[in-house]
């Protein structure tokens, strides 16, 4: 949620600020602005809706030269999307301006506090507290005004800050939310994400929490809560600016949809080596996962969907009882959580805010931490006692698709080990299965050479009101996560059943202004799924299935049907995803959605 970019060198600002958060636009956002400091005085522009408007203002009212400013692009949690509520927030002299990233819980009482002091408030937000109060903390050290600052803050914050009495010098702070400074030559940056500043330097210090950090053109100084220095080493960047790039795709989620078979095959090629398969950031004993009695995954969204399909796939092989909890309600319902209980944590961007704080809870309770996630140096891997990253790249489209299917491939392989170090696997049971993942890139591939068909019956499909998705067994989940897609960026209202649940309410829904996917592949459940699907065409449904090559007999049942490659009905989600995801992309394009930036979504929520 919300973009953060901040600058400091010797290039003119306002260029390099604008070019920035317009890569952290799949972020989410309603408002954006920018400010500068020129002749030792404050310059900002903001404007609600798109970075386009607000570069439309910069044209009308151009910013001064400057070689110091932050922009911020706005998710409004207080206050109504609008100019006033906008960032960068200032002082009462516009002297201090503030970017804010998170949710500040106790900002009423400091505002009611510093309005009995003479300050004088102008929008809704909780992120004006915090200027106001850094200006009363002011004493011509603005580190030292913020570390007394954000020491009475409750709740999560990103901030970038800048004074007019010291254009040498930007501040940045973080508790809870992402940030992350950028480190070049005679130049430096604070950023909420990599992308944002991937064409001017790949080398970045990954912030921690409650840390405070002052930085000018040429050094970054970074301290605790306390006023100590602290040290941390700079990062290389590892993926390229082009990965954050449309190349040529009219959006980043059809990029990122095509992108799935070379990811698979980079966790194929990395992770096995012939039948043996290597867990690099596992960092958990053989000792400890032969030991462990229970296994619970947390995820919020498209990774909770992926999380049920592990569930399904490792506790058949291990016979580990495992639960999928929303991380949203795990810490709530006081989790019956012990030493031999793993938590496994599933999260793209390693910030979701949710989850996040279940695994504090988790961790609280005795219990050791795995993580599956997409961004090195996220605040989910540092929590976690060992980390399985997917390195899918960068995802830009804020419907999930790459990072999906990586975090299945890679609750497979974990499966898998788990598997062969508890031992009661057959070898060659393993060897099946590990054969069948290597020809997932393949199989992929096949199915988007399929993309005119699957577009052709997505424009058919486009006028319907709603949608029910029904899937069985481990294609539940599938099912689950197609209707996610669909109603996220076609804001078409969708639900997803378990194909055996039909009949105890959904069927109701039933009627032929309803188009019902039905995710039926080979399977011993086909008989089954079919069964369901009669049921809908008895009652007027219009039916999309997805099923198995070669099936002759599934025409008898659908109106439409799209085929995937034949696999092992416990591999087949990581098929089926693929017409899902098209089948959602081209209903919400012909109905004209932006279907990278769909509206009130963000793309990592790291607020509660």
């Amino acid at each position: 949620m919300c973009g953060i970019v901040g600058y400091i060198g010797t290039k003119e600002a306002g260029p390099i600020l604008i070019k920035g958060i317009e890569r952290l636009e799949y972020r989410g956002y309603d408002s954006a602005g920018v400010a500068v400091i020129s002749g030792k005085k404050l310059h900002i522009r903001k404007r609600k809706g798109k970075i386009k408007d607000l570069v439309a203002l910069l044209k009308e009212r151009p910013l001064p030269a400057a070689t110091i400013g932050i922009c911020h692009t706005r998710w409004a949690t207080h206050g109504k999307p609008n100019e006033i509520n906008a960032h960068p927030h200032s002082d009462c002299k516009s002297r201090i301006s503030l970017v804010h990233n998170g949710i500040i819980e106790n900002f009423e009482e400091i505002r009611s506090r510093l309005i009995k002091r003479g300050h004088k408030f102008v929008s809704q937000t909780d992120t004006e507290a915090i200027v106001h109060l850094v200006e009363e903390y002011y004493k011509g050290k603005l580190e030292v005004a913020v570390l007394k600052a954000v020491r009475e803050l409750k709740g999560s914050y990103a901030l970038g800050v800048i004074c007019a009495d010291e254009p040498e010098k930007l501040v940045a702070a973080r508790c809870g939310s992402p940030l992350i400074l950028g480190v070049g030559k005679g130049e430096n940056f604070i950023a909420s994400d990599v992308p944002a500043i991937l064409d001017r330097t790949r080398k970045v210090i990954y912030l921690n929490d409650k840390e405070v950090a002052s930085i000018q053109k040429d050094t970054v100084k970074i301290f605790n809560l306390k006023g100590n220095r602290v040290r941390h080493k700079i990062a290389q960047v590892n993926f390229d600016i082009s990965a954050a790039e449309k190349e040529g795709f009219p959006h980043f989620m059809l990029k990122e949809i095509f992108e799935q078979p070379k990811i698979m095959q980079q966790i194929l090629t990395s992770r096995l080596l012939k039948s043996q398969i290597k867990l690099e950031g596992l960092n958990l004993s053989s000792g400890y996962l032969k030991e462990i009695s229970s296994i619970i995954i947390v995820a919020c969204g498209t990774a909770y969907h992926a999380g049920m399909v592990g569930k399904y796939f490792i506790e058949e092989l291990t016979r580990i009882p495992i639960g999928v909890d929303l991380s949203s309600e795990f810490r709530y319902r006081k989790p019956i959580i012990d030493k031999k209980t793993l938590v496994i944590a599933i999260s793209q961007s390693g910030e979701t805010a949710d989850t996040l704080a279940a695994v504090r809870e988790a961790k609280r309770k005795g219990a050791k931490i795995l993580s599956i996630c997409n961004v090195v140096g996220s605040s989910l891997t540092r929590d976690s006692d060992g980390c399985l990253y997917t390195h899918a790249g960068p995802e830009i489209g804020v419907a999930s698709t790459k990072a999906y299917t990586a975090q299945i491939m890679v609750l497979y392989l974990l499966g898998l080990y788990l598997c062969q170090i508890r031992g009661g696997c057959d070898k060659k049971f393993i060897s099946s299965i590990v054969s069948d993942l290597k020809m997932i890139p393949k199989l992929q591939n096949k199915i988007l050479k399929n993309l005119p068909a699957i577009r052709q019956i997505a424009n058919r499909h486009s006028h319907f009101g709603s949608f029910l998705y029904l899937g069985r067994n481990i294609n539940f989940p599938s099912a689950l996560e197609g209707a996610l897609k669909l109603k996220e960026i076609s804001y078409i209202p969708a639900e997803g059943y378990a194909a055996g649940e039909m009949k105890h309410g959904p069927i109701a829904l039933i009627d032929e202004y309803r188009a019902v996917v039905c995710i039926a592949p080979e399977s011993f459940i086909y008989e089954k799924m079919v069964s369901n699907i009669q049921e809908i065409r008895a009652r007027k449904g219009k039916v999309v299935a997805i099923a198995t090559e070669g099936n002759s007999h599934i025409r008898q049942y659908a109106d439409e049907v799209i085929f995937v490659p034949r696999i092992g009905e416990c591999l087949s989600p990581l098929l089926v995803a693929l017409p899902l995801q098209l089948l959602a992309y081209y209903i919400a394009v012909k109905r004209g959605c932006n279907v990278d930036q769909p509206r009130n979504l963000a793309k990592s929520v790291t607020v509660e």
